[in-house]
């Protein structure tokens, strides 16, 4: 790439110039160069500068899936404006840690955004509806772990995958997570979601041969530090195959799965 085939922009931004995305076509014409190598070549331009946000919107040629917004410390206008640019650049987007008004302030502008109540996600998937990939169990150790491990779930389903939900199966009561085994077994990923002591993905990585990702959350009384306690039980869990994420990060643990399940 030459030096002349792209201008900085105020804001310190590059945009590509018309000359280079010619250049590229052309020779994607001649056979100069492959639809792949064209393809790699654009999945690195530049973002989108809005001032308050800065929109990456060839993360989906280079990972797979767009950019996802973090909704907390953003105004609703700051999300209206990300959503619609989002949605106008991709069939997905996914908002993540929004209450109800911010969701009815962005369906407003975007009619087909839908809401996660348990997740507290605003999703908005114009793709042709197809079956999702089997695979992905979602487990939680007790009904307050459900807004993280739906959080994992959507953004799992966004990523082309069908996801079971087994919730409150907790070590306080063992017997529970027995009764669903057959099901946990058949599984190619686990995500396991436990606050209070966090035990519940060494227990699940000694019964099953596909990977657990352990999800920590800051469900549970003084003791737990707000997550802490559950997240030092799964690092120190003497069962092989698990893989621990931050503390209430469902996302992280979805995505992950997508990409295991894959």
């Amino acid at each position: 790439m030459r030096k002349g085939d792209y201008q900085e922009t105020k804001s310190g931004g590059q945009k590509f110039s018309q000359r280079w995305v010619t250049g590229l076509l052309k020779k994607v014409r001649s056979g100069e160069l492959s639809v792949q190598d064209a393809v790699s070549q654009l999945s690195v331009l530049p973002y989108e500068d809005m001032m308050h946000a800065k929109l990456d919107h060839h993360r989906s040629l280079r990972t797979g899936f767009p950019e996802v917004v973090f909704g907390p410390g953003k105004t609703r206008e700051q999300l209206v404006s990300i959503a619609n640019s989002l949605a106008a650049h991709s069939g997905r987007v996914l908002i993540t840690r929004v209450d109800g008004d911010a969701f009815r302030a962005v369906k407003k502008s975007l009619p087909d955004a839908r809401y996660n109540a348990a997740a507290r996600a605003v999703i908005i998937d114009s793709r042709v509806k197809k079956a999702g990939k089997p695979g992905i169990t979602i487990v939680t150790g007790g009904t307050a772990d459900i807004p993280v491990a739906e959080e994992a779930a959507v953004t799992a389903e966004m990523m082309g995958n069908k996801v079971e939900r087994i919730f409150d199966v907790g070590v306080a009561g063992i017997h529970r997570l027995f009764d669903h085994m057959e099901q946990i077994r058949s599984a190619s990923v686990i995500i396991a979601v436990a606050g209070m002591d966090g035990v519940l993905p060494a227990v699940l990585g000694g019964l099953v041969t596909c990977p657990v990702i352990a999800v920590p959350t800051s469900v549970g009384y003084g003791a737990c530090f707000k997550g802490i306690a559950p997240l030092l039980t799964m690092l120190n869990s003497c069962a092989p195959g698990i893989a621990v994420v931050n503390i209430d990060g469902g996302f992280n643990a979805g995505y992950l799965a997508g990409l295991i399940n894959r």
